[in-house]
């Protein structure tokens, strides 16, 4: 059951505040842009309310009561990060985002193991975020820069994946793309990259959000996501790395907190996570992201993934009514994609299409999603996306339709 009669999807709906608010034009709000940010319970909300009120201190420096308490929450919302996808602890290193996690690994790992006649392997999928530093590394370092190739649907091309991976020192992969919702093999990938010799890195800014993600089980040796995709508040991330590969990584930034003993002449830098936590941190949002991985946690990532597997699917089945009229749907099957949409609607530009749906309360993405390549490598100029999450319904689904029937009337499609 997806639609809101169902009482544990009435209580999650009702959980976050801004989804009880008409628009400026009086209409429900139809939120489907969650692959870009989530929107926030409640108790999220509470949370950065609550330290700023209550707990406001810096943190690892004052033996004070407030400071000592402030701390505590700020480890404490590591661990809760640590055990969502099973990691150590000190194996969790906050950031601002995905795209500061992966930069730190490109800067701290990357320069210190890459020459020319190593390469690096992507995929045509990929975020700039999980591209552009790849390619800067690149150019510094001499390595090779490949990628593995996508069909037309988005389906990963893997009959000469032993081809690509040789000389490979890092496989850099979405686990989720957030244009076409391809869901990585990743039990294919990341075994045969280690065969070969090869690291991996996975931006799983799509996939922590929205399904069960366990580092130890995937045996992934970095994992980047964002806390504002994940019901918590923006400016905060994690990046996990294996113990070992931290240790003998240099600091991606250095100043205070990441040191054990400086003088003039020399520093010695702390033990981990603290060695890449350069400055003071982030740390109402650190805090406000546990609450938001308890949050998660209350709900269940296997129902939150079925949900958005079923609503997926209807989705599709709603949309494909659309294209007699010229809706092209992109992406893979169902089975092999989440809860991300890309189409577009005859020859309604995306830009156009997103703005019609606007009027009706409906909140979709249009543009390049930050894969100008991928799109190049389609054919496509933009699309439009619509996004799911576990506050979303049939009902949402829906209203999608309707309002893209309407630009189809507006625009005299036929």
């Amino acid at each position: 059951m997806l639609a809101t009669d169902d009482p544990k999807q009435q209580r999650i709906i009702g959980d976050f505040p801004i989804l009880a608010k008409p628009t400026s034009r009086g209409k429900r709000l139809v939120y489907l842009d969650s692959a870009a940010s989530s929107q926030k319970p409640q108790a999220v909300i509470d949370a950065l309310v609550h330290f700023y009120t209550n707990d406001n201190a810096n943190i690892h420096r004052g033996v004070y009561e407030l400071a000592e308490r402030a701390t505590a929450d700020f480890e404490a919302a590591r661990e809760k990060v640590a055990q969502f996808v099973n990691a150590d602890t000190p194996e969790i290193i906050w950031t601002r985002n995905t795209t500061e996690a992966i930069n730190l690994v490109s800067y701290s790992w990357g320069l210190a193991n890459l020459y020319p006649g190593a390469a690096i392997l992507a995929s045509q999928l990929e975020h700039h975020s999980n591209l552009v530093p790849w390619q800067l590394l690149a150019a510094k370092t001499g390595a090779e820069l490949r990628f593995l190739e996508v069909d037309a649907e988005g389906r990963f091309k893997l009959e000469d994946l032993d081809r690509k991976l040789r000389g490979v020192k890092l496989l850099a992969i979405s686990h989720i793309s957030n244009s076409l919702g391809t869901i990585a093999p990743l039990d294919i990938l990341i075994p045969r990259a280690h065969a070969a010799g090869a690291l991996v890195l996975v931006d799983a800014a799509q996939s922590v959000p929205h399904m069960p993600v366990d580092v130890k089980r995937l045996d992934v040796d970095f994992l980047a996501a964002s806390g504002h995709k994940m019901c918590g508040p923006t400016g905060i991330g994690f990046l996990y790395g294996k113990r070992a590969l931290l240790e003998a990584m240099p600091p991606f930034l250095t100043g205070g907190d990441m040191i054990r003993e400086v003088a003039y002449e020399s520093t010695t830098f702390n033990e981990l996570p603290w060695k890449f936590e350069a400055g003071t941190s982030n740390i109402a949002d650190a805090v406000a992201l546990g609450t938001a991985v308890d949050y998660l946690t209350g709900v269940g990532m296997d129902w939150i993934r079925n949900h958005e597997r079923a609503l997926t699917a209807y989705a599709l089945e709603r949309l494909r009514m659309l294209e007699p009229r010229g809706l092209a749907i992109y992406g893979p099957r169902e089975e092999q994609r989440a809860g991300v949409i890309s189409f577009n609607l005859a020859d309604i530009h995306a830009h156009d299409l997103a703005s019609i749906l606007d009027t009706e309360g409906v909140c979709v993405r249009a543009g390049h999603h930050c894969t100008m390549p991928l799109m190049r490598r389609m054919g496509w100029p933009a699309t439009a996306r619509a996004s799911f999450y576990l506050y979303n319904t049939e009902d949402d689904v829906d209203a999608l339709v309707t309002a893209l029937e309407k630009a189809a009337r507006l625009f005299k499609v036929a």
